[in-house]
């Protein structure tokens, strides 16, 4: 654990950090910053959970307005994944303090799962994804499940559901410029819900239960900044670079959840 003053700088410079590689996939960077506060912040458990969602709330709204700005909403899309996440996020923080102290088991649940998603986007051809003449929709039915599922795992860990959502999304060929304000907006409204209802819960709790809000206003003041930031230059970055970020970032987040799981 860092000592008073070092804690919140560091949270802000490696927020703006990860947000800035992230934020062009679709991901707001809070399930890189996951194991980052426990190891190196000291954040406690579950605390940690609500505090990454709160990096979420003041963070994703840098690359909303930016997204917003250059014409990108996620329009439809967006809808239907909040109307699925938003639920699944509360009842995933009601788990999370009530029936699930202990990760162990979800870690290697979703490790298992993000691990090959993300090697199959990383090592697919670059043109591969663009030759793909009309992206596999799936239904909405399905798709808001999906969603349904995916923030019930946000509200577990506090990732929002972007990390999950949006290789899945790219990887049936629907274009990173749609994806990636789509997935945020719907991080950024779970995760409102997510914080108000970790706070709601902490009443009636005792230990360790609401966001550390110092630690996490600080995680998402440089999230905010390197949202925007990220979003600003999506536009620059071909959708085969974009394809290979997100592959490498789920590679990576799978690593770790497996690693945890297994430890």
């Amino acid at each position: 654990m860092l000592g008073a003053g070092w804690t919140e700088a560091a949270a802000l410079t490696a927020a703006f950090v990860i947000a800035v590689l992230a934020t062009p996939a679709g991901i707001s960077g809070a399930v890189l910053l996951l194991p980052f506060q426990v190891s190196v912040l000291g954040t406690p458990s579950p605390a940690v959970t609500p505090t990454n969602l709160l990096y979420n709330v003041v963070a994703t709204p840098g690359a909303i307005y930016r997204y917003w700005r250059q014409g990108q909403t996620g329009g439809r899309l967006a809808l239907v994944l909040i109307a699925g996440t938003l639920p699944g996020v509360i009842a995933g923080s009601i788990i999370r303090v009530e029936l699930l102290p202990g990760p162990r088991v979800f870690d290697l649940i979703v490790g298992a799962a993000l691990f090959p998603l993300g090697a199959w986007l990383a090592v697919t051809r670059p043109g591969h994804a663009a030759s793909v003449s009309r992206p596999v929709r799936l239904p909405q039915r399905v798709l808001i499940l999906l969603s349904a599922v995916v923030g019930c795992i946000g509200g577990i860990y506090g990732i929002g559901g972007g990390s999950i959502l949006a290789p899945i999304l790219i990887g049936t060929g629907r274009p990173a410029s749609e994806v990636a304000p789509a997935a945020l907006g719907s991080t950024f409204v779970t995760s409102v819900a997510g914080v108000l209802t970790f706070t709601i819960l902490s009443v009636h709790h005792p230990g360790s239960v609401a966001p550390d809000w110092p630690t996490g206003i600080a995680l998402g003041i440089g999230g905010l900044a390197g949202a925007y930031t990220g979003a600003r230059i999506q536009s620059w970055l071909p959708e085969a670079l974009i394809r290979r970020l997100v592959g490498v970032l789920v590679v990576a987040i799978g690593v770790r959840y497996l690693w945890a799981g297994l430890s």
